[in-house]
Protein backbone atom coordinates (compact mmCIF):
# COMPACT_ATOMS: atom_id res chain seq x y z
CA UNK A 1 0.00 0.00 0.00
CA UNK A 2 1.40 2.99 -0.80
CA UNK A 3 2.83 6.42 1.40
CA UNK A 4 0.08 8.32 -0.19
CA UNK A 5 -2.59 6.36 1.29
CA UNK A 6 -0.77 5.77 5.10
CA UNK A 7 -0.72 9.38 5.21
CA UNK A 8 -4.20 10.55 4.80
CA UNK A 9 -6.59 11.47 7.36
CA UNK A 10 -10.40 9.97 6.99
CA UNK A 11 -10.67 14.65 7.16
CA UNK A 12 -8.00 15.33 4.52
CA UNK A 13 -9.76 12.93 2.24
CA UNK A 14 -13.10 14.11 2.98
CA UNK A 15 -11.99 17.70 2.18
CA UNK A 16 -9.95 16.44 -1.04
CA UNK A 17 -13.56 15.21 -1.87
CA UNK A 18 -15.39 18.07 -1.01
CA UNK A 19 -12.96 20.28 -2.98
CA UNK A 20 -13.75 18.18 -6.22
CA UNK A 21 -9.91 16.94 -5.76
CA UNK A 22 -11.49 12.68 -5.18
CA UNK A 23 -13.29 11.21 -7.15
CA UNK A 24 -12.23 7.33 -7.67
CA UNK A 25 -13.17 4.56 -5.79
CA UNK A 26 -12.41 4.76 -1.71
CA UNK A 27 -11.07 1.14 -1.84
CA UNK A 28 -7.63 0.98 0.33
CA UNK A 29 -7.99 4.65 1.46
CA UNK A 30 -7.59 5.39 5.12
CA UNK A 31 -6.54 1.97 6.28
CA UNK A 32 -8.02 0.83 9.46
CA UNK A 33 -10.88 3.26 9.25
CA UNK A 34 -14.42 2.03 8.62
CA UNK A 35 -16.23 2.96 5.39
CA UNK A 36 -19.78 3.60 4.86
CA UNK A 37 -22.30 2.57 2.03
CA UNK A 38 -25.07 5.94 2.19
CA UNK A 39 -28.75 6.21 1.32
CA UNK A 40 -31.03 9.19 1.22
CA UNK A 41 -35.28 8.85 1.30
CA UNK A 42 -37.63 11.51 1.81
CA UNK A 43 -39.12 11.12 5.18
CA UNK A 44 -42.36 9.63 3.92
CA UNK A 45 -39.93 6.03 3.61
CA UNK A 46 -38.03 6.14 5.99
CA UNK A 47 -39.54 4.48 8.81
CA UNK A 48 -39.96 1.76 6.19
CA UNK A 49 -36.53 1.30 5.10
CA UNK A 50 -35.83 1.42 8.68
CA UNK A 51 -37.32 -0.93 9.44
CA UNK A 52 -36.66 -3.00 6.77
CA UNK A 53 -32.87 -2.60 7.21
CA UNK A 54 -33.17 -4.34 10.58
CA UNK A 55 -34.74 -7.41 9.23
CA UNK A 56 -32.05 -7.70 6.88
CA UNK A 57 -29.13 -6.34 9.14
CA UNK A 58 -26.54 -8.73 7.26
CA UNK A 59 -26.79 -7.28 4.09
CA UNK A 60 -27.78 -3.75 5.53
CA UNK A 61 -26.38 -2.76 8.79
CA UNK A 62 -27.17 0.57 9.99
CA UNK A 63 -24.95 2.67 11.88
CA UNK A 64 -26.14 6.05 12.09
CA UNK A 65 -29.53 7.66 10.74
CA UNK A 66 -29.03 11.58 10.10
CA UNK A 67 -32.77 12.55 10.44
CA UNK A 68 -32.19 16.54 11.08
CA UNK A 69 -29.81 18.41 8.32
CA UNK A 70 -27.21 16.49 6.58
CA UNK A 71 -24.13 16.37 8.86
CA UNK A 72 -22.91 13.56 11.00
CA UNK A 73 -23.24 12.80 14.41
CA UNK A 74 -21.61 9.50 15.46
CA UNK A 75 -19.02 8.26 12.68
CA UNK A 76 -17.69 11.20 12.01
CA UNK A 77 -17.08 15.12 12.99
CA UNK A 78 -19.88 16.65 11.67
CA UNK A 79 -19.05 15.34 8.00
CA UNK A 80 -21.08 16.96 5.44
CA UNK A 81 -22.91 14.00 3.68
CA UNK A 82 -23.69 16.57 0.88
CA UNK A 83 -20.60 16.84 -0.52
CA UNK A 84 -17.99 14.59 1.23
CA UNK A 85 -18.37 11.29 -0.74
CA UNK A 86 -16.72 10.97 -3.63
CA UNK A 87 -19.74 10.46 -6.17
CA UNK A 88 -23.40 9.64 -5.90
CA UNK A 89 -26.10 8.20 -7.41
CA UNK A 90 -29.87 10.25 -8.18
CA UNK A 91 -32.24 7.95 -8.69
CA UNK A 92 -36.27 9.03 -9.65
CA UNK A 93 -38.71 6.51 -9.85
CA UNK A 94 -36.03 3.71 -9.57
CA UNK A 95 -34.01 5.09 -12.75
CA UNK A 96 -30.47 5.92 -12.37
CA UNK A 97 -30.84 9.49 -13.76
CA UNK A 98 -27.40 11.23 -13.08
CA UNK A 99 -24.26 10.35 -10.89
CA UNK A 100 -22.69 13.57 -9.08
CA UNK A 101 -20.16 15.08 -7.15
CA UNK A 102 -22.32 17.35 -5.17
CA UNK A 103 -25.69 16.76 -3.73
CA UNK A 104 -26.66 20.15 -2.33
CA UNK A 105 -28.74 21.16 -5.35
CA UNK A 106 -31.22 18.25 -4.19
CA UNK A 107 -31.22 18.41 -1.09
CA UNK A 108 -34.40 19.44 0.85
CA UNK A 109 -34.76 19.33 4.64
CA UNK A 110 -37.42 16.16 4.20
CA UNK A 111 -34.40 13.85 3.20
CA UNK A 112 -33.68 11.05 5.41
CA UNK A 113 -29.93 10.04 5.59
CA UNK A 114 -28.78 6.13 6.48
CA UNK A 115 -25.36 5.24 7.18
CA UNK A 116 -24.76 1.68 6.28
CA UNK A 117 -21.62 -0.68 7.37
CA UNK A 118 -19.21 -1.53 4.59
CA UNK A 119 -17.20 -4.01 3.59
CA UNK A 120 -14.27 -1.79 2.53
CA UNK A 121 -14.13 -2.06 6.48
CA UNK A 122 -12.79 -5.36 7.04
CA UNK A 123 -10.30 -5.12 4.05
CA UNK A 124 -7.44 -4.14 6.24
CA UNK A 125 -8.07 -7.24 8.93
CA UNK A 126 -8.35 -9.25 5.33
CA UNK A 127 -4.55 -7.84 4.35
CA UNK A 128 -3.28 -8.05 7.53
CA UNK A 129 -4.33 -11.48 8.00
CA UNK A 130 -1.82 -12.84 4.95
CA UNK A 131 -4.52 -12.02 2.33
CA UNK A 132 -3.90 -9.59 -0.25
CA UNK A 133 -6.96 -8.10 -2.55
CA UNK A 134 -6.12 -7.61 -6.04
CA UNK A 135 -8.91 -4.69 -6.41
CA UNK A 136 -6.72 -2.91 -3.67
CA UNK A 137 -3.79 -3.43 -4.90
CA UNK A 138 -4.46 -2.81 -8.74
CA UNK A 139 -6.76 0.78 -7.47
CA UNK A 140 -9.94 -0.51 -9.34
CA UNK A 141 -13.28 -0.93 -7.79
CA UNK A 142 -14.71 -4.07 -5.89
CA UNK A 143 -16.51 -6.38 -8.36
CA UNK A 144 -20.52 -6.35 -7.24
CA UNK A 145 -23.43 -8.61 -8.20
CA UNK A 146 -26.96 -8.65 -8.27
CA UNK A 147 -27.86 -12.13 -6.91
CA UNK A 148 -31.36 -14.49 -6.52
CA UNK A 149 -30.39 -13.95 -2.64
CA UNK A 150 -34.35 -12.96 -1.47
CA UNK A 151 -34.16 -10.05 1.34
CA UNK A 152 -36.58 -10.46 4.02
CA UNK A 153 -39.85 -8.32 3.22
CA UNK A 154 -40.93 -5.66 5.41
CA UNK A 155 -43.37 -2.27 4.83
CA UNK A 156 -43.22 -2.33 0.83
CA UNK A 157 -39.96 -2.99 0.73
CA UNK A 158 -38.49 -6.23 -0.75
CA UNK A 159 -35.67 -7.58 -3.60
CA UNK A 160 -32.48 -9.37 -3.64
CA UNK A 161 -29.34 -8.82 -2.26
CA UNK A 162 -26.17 -7.48 -3.34
CA UNK A 163 -22.75 -9.34 -3.11
CA UNK A 164 -19.11 -8.14 -3.39
CA UNK A 165 -16.50 -10.63 -4.13
CA UNK A 166 -12.56 -11.03 -3.33
CA UNK A 167 -10.72 -13.91 -5.13
CA UNK A 168 -9.00 -15.75 -1.66
CA UNK A 169 -6.63 -18.36 -2.38
CA UNK A 170 -7.97 -21.85 -1.30
CA UNK A 171 -5.73 -22.39 1.78
CA UNK A 172 -7.15 -19.38 2.81
CA UNK A 173 -10.77 -19.39 2.60
CA UNK A 174 -11.36 -20.06 6.44
CA UNK A 175 -9.36 -17.75 7.63
CA UNK A 176 -11.57 -14.72 5.38
CA UNK A 177 -14.59 -16.82 7.17
CA UNK A 178 -12.90 -16.31 10.50
CA UNK A 179 -11.33 -12.75 9.59
CA UNK A 180 -14.60 -10.50 8.87
CA UNK A 181 -16.83 -12.87 10.89
CA UNK A 182 -15.71 -10.40 13.91
CA UNK A 183 -17.08 -7.58 11.53
CA UNK A 184 -21.03 -8.37 11.84
CA UNK A 185 -21.54 -4.33 11.51
CA UNK A 186 -19.45 -4.32 8.18
CA UNK A 187 -21.95 -7.64 6.99
CA UNK A 188 -19.38 -10.13 8.82
CA UNK A 189 -18.72 -13.61 7.05
CA UNK A 190 -19.20 -13.99 3.65
CA UNK A 191 -22.50 -15.29 2.72
CA UNK A 192 -21.27 -17.85 -0.32
CA UNK A 193 -17.91 -19.28 -1.86
CA UNK A 194 -17.48 -20.79 -5.15
CA UNK A 195 -19.95 -21.58 -7.96
CA UNK A 196 -21.35 -18.46 -8.99
CA UNK A 197 -24.23 -19.66 -10.54
CA UNK A 198 -25.61 -20.78 -7.20
CA UNK A 199 -26.76 -17.79 -5.93
CA UNK A 200 -27.94 -16.25 -9.53
CA UNK A 201 -24.65 -14.66 -11.18
CA UNK A 202 -24.47 -16.08 -14.85
CA UNK A 203 -21.12 -14.56 -15.69
CA UNK A 204 -18.40 -13.81 -12.93
CA UNK A 205 -16.31 -11.71 -15.54
CA UNK A 206 -18.99 -9.50 -16.04
CA UNK A 207 -20.01 -7.42 -12.63
CA UNK A 208 -23.09 -5.42 -12.49
CA UNK A 209 -21.28 -2.86 -10.54
CA UNK A 210 -17.97 -2.09 -9.83
CA UNK A 211 -14.47 -3.68 -12.11
CA UNK A 212 -13.97 -7.12 -13.09
CA UNK A 213 -11.49 -8.84 -11.43
CA UNK A 214 -9.61 -12.01 -11.78
CA UNK A 215 -9.57 -15.13 -10.18
CA UNK A 216 -6.30 -16.90 -10.63
CA UNK A 217 -5.53 -20.71 -10.48
CA UNK A 218 -5.99 -21.84 -6.90
CA UNK A 219 -8.62 -18.98 -5.95
CA UNK A 220 -11.97 -19.46 -4.93
CA UNK A 221 -14.59 -16.49 -5.32
CA UNK A 222 -15.95 -15.24 -2.12
CA UNK A 223 -19.43 -13.43 -1.63
CA UNK A 224 -20.29 -10.72 0.65
CA UNK A 225 -23.26 -9.02 1.32
CA UNK A 226 -23.12 -5.70 -0.36
CA UNK A 227 -24.40 -2.10 0.59
CA UNK A 228 -25.29 -1.41 -2.86
CA UNK A 229 -28.50 -3.64 -1.79
CA UNK A 230 -30.74 -0.96 -1.20
CA UNK A 231 -30.00 0.60 -4.31
CA UNK A 232 -31.13 -2.22 -6.35
CA UNK A 233 -34.15 -2.69 -3.76
CA UNK A 234 -35.00 1.03 -4.80
CA UNK A 235 -34.27 0.19 -8.09
CA UNK A 236 -36.90 -2.27 -8.37
CA UNK A 237 -39.74 -0.57 -6.45
CA UNK A 238 -39.60 2.53 -7.96
CA UNK A 239 -39.08 4.62 -5.33
CA UNK A 240 -40.06 8.01 -6.86
CA UNK A 241 -36.77 9.57 -5.76
CA UNK A 242 -33.64 8.22 -3.86
CA UNK A 243 -29.72 9.47 -3.25
CA UNK A 244 -27.01 6.36 -3.07
CA UNK A 245 -23.51 6.70 -3.01
CA UNK A 246 -22.27 5.46 -6.08
CA UNK A 247 -21.55 1.62 -5.26
CA UNK A 248 -17.40 1.41 -4.45
CA UNK A 249 -16.96 5.59 -3.91
CA UNK A 250 -18.18 5.27 0.16
CA UNK A 251 -17.74 8.07 3.29
CA UNK A 252 -15.22 7.45 4.79
CA UNK A 253 -15.70 7.87 8.63
CA UNK A 254 -13.56 8.91 11.54
CA UNK A 255 -13.88 5.98 13.56
CA UNK A 256 -11.42 3.08 13.32
CA UNK A 257 -12.81 -0.73 12.45
CA UNK A 258 -11.23 -1.95 15.64
CA UNK A 259 -14.00 0.25 17.58
CA UNK A 260 -16.43 -2.45 15.60
CA UNK A 261 -14.47 -5.86 16.14
CA UNK A 262 -16.43 -8.12 17.94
Amino acid sequence: MSERRKAMTPKELRAKIAKGEFSRPTAGECPGYIQMNMVALPRQYAEGFEAFAKANSKAIPVLEIVKEGHHTKILADRADLLTEIPKYNILREGVLVETVKDITPYYTPDLVFFLIGCSFSFETALIENGMPLRHVDMQKNVAMYNTNVRLTPVEGFEGEMVVSMRPIKREKVADAYEATGHFPQMHGAPIHSGTPESIGIGDITRPDYGDPIEIKEGEVPLFWPCGVTPQNVITKMKLPFAITHAPGHMFVTDRKDSEYYE
